[in-house]
């Protein structure tokens, strides 16, 4: 009898347990649908899908690059062509027009796109303002539900929560306990298993139920899935120069030093004092000298270092009195 009553206890949870889920994945796959339509009716500009990305100043250099604007090195630095230097030839849209401007007041000296980037304040500006006038153009587009703010509702679940495991865990222990006699309680003991393990999986279900209704960024997957026609018509070698020369941040192409502060006079002492940039030479000279130096004690003879006076002649050392301080191989003060 306790295990018919088991059974449908477990059951009638489960039941509970799942439609809750089922309910929550109807909700946010409509909320789901009607944001990816949202989305999808939208009429973005290219430049405002690339910004979403990050990408607009490297949409910006494609366009300049393939109109004849600029080239670019294998260094990533930025030169101007007789089209970009003419003031009555610009891009018609603001953003590649405000880089060719920026490119422009570093003329005739070379820069990189990524220095224009970071430290340009004029392109900054109206690269900022670009892209705060088209995401006012943007509707209204709803977010998921994720909980946040709605305390209550947080504390029924946790209270939820608690008494699903509490009721778990005792049924599983009535369940073990109580032992099955005939076919009927085994079969109502199976079913109440079954319910059990079911409950036990409820977490995994509605961690898939969130999964598979995510809808983190999607405009951001849209602005992917529509890339700018500038960057799709460029080529291995052109992507690869407009990407070395944006990811050269740090580096005024024309002066070709780093920016740090005061980086060229630090260095000026340098010039004067070794204008023909051999002063690494030198200081090698300079320790190969130290290295090949004789201490002035071994240059001494051994009979000033002990004490003793030196031989001055072979011939008067007796062989019986033969020290190390002789180069003869005697004691020359041993014949005196």
């Amino acid at each position: 009898m306790l295990q018919l009553v088991l059974a449908i206890s477990v059951f009638a949870v489960a039941v509970a347990v799942y439609g809750a889920i089922g309910l929550q994945w109807r909700r946010l796959a409509r909320i789901r649908r009607e944001i990816l339509g949202l989305v999808a009716a939208l009429d973005l500009e290219p430049y405002h899908a690339a910004a979403m990305q990050s990408r607009e100043t490297e949409a910006a250099a494609a366009e300049l690059l393939l109109g004849g604007y600029l080239d670019i090195d294998e260094e990533g630095a930025v030169l101007l062509t007789e089209t970009g230097r003419d003031p009555d030839r610009m891009p018609t849209h603001p953003l590649p027009a405000a880089l060719l401007e920026a490119v422009r007041r570093h003329d005739p000296e070379p820069v990189s796109f990524g220095w224009i980037d970071w430290c340009d304040v004029e392109y900054q500006s109206r690269r900022i303002a670009h892209r705060r006038e088209r995401d006012a153009l943007l509707p209204g587009i709803p977010r998921m539900p994720d909980g946040d703010g709605r305390r209550l509702l947080a504390c029924c679940a946790c209270m939820g929560t608690v008494m699903l495991v509490s009721f778990w865990a005792l049924a599983a222990v009535l369940l073990v306990m109580a032992r099955p006699h005939g076919v009927r309680e085994w079969a109502a003991a199976a079913a109440a298993a079954a319910g059990l393990t079911a409950l036990w999986f409820a977490d995994d279900a509605r961690q898939a139920v969130r999964a598979r209704t995510a809808c983190v960024d999607p405009l951001g997957d849209r602005s992917l899935a529509d890339p700018h026609p500038s960057l799709a018509a460029l080529d291995d070698q052109q992507r690869f120069h407009i990407l070395r020369s944006i990811g050269d941040h740090s580096r005024w192409r024309g002066a070709d030093v780093g920016l740090g502060e005061g980086g060229d006079e630090d260095d000026e002492w340098l010039d004067d004092e070794w204008p023909d940039d051999e002063w690494w030479a030198d200081a090698y000279h300079y320790r190969g000298t130290d290295h090949d130096e004789v201490p002035d004690d071994q240059n001494e003879p051994e009979g000033e270092r002990t004490g003793e006076a030196p031989c001055t002649s072979a011939a008067a050392c007796p062989s019986d009195q033969v020290t190390a301080a002789c180069p003869d191989g005697c004691s020359g003060h041993g014949a005196g």
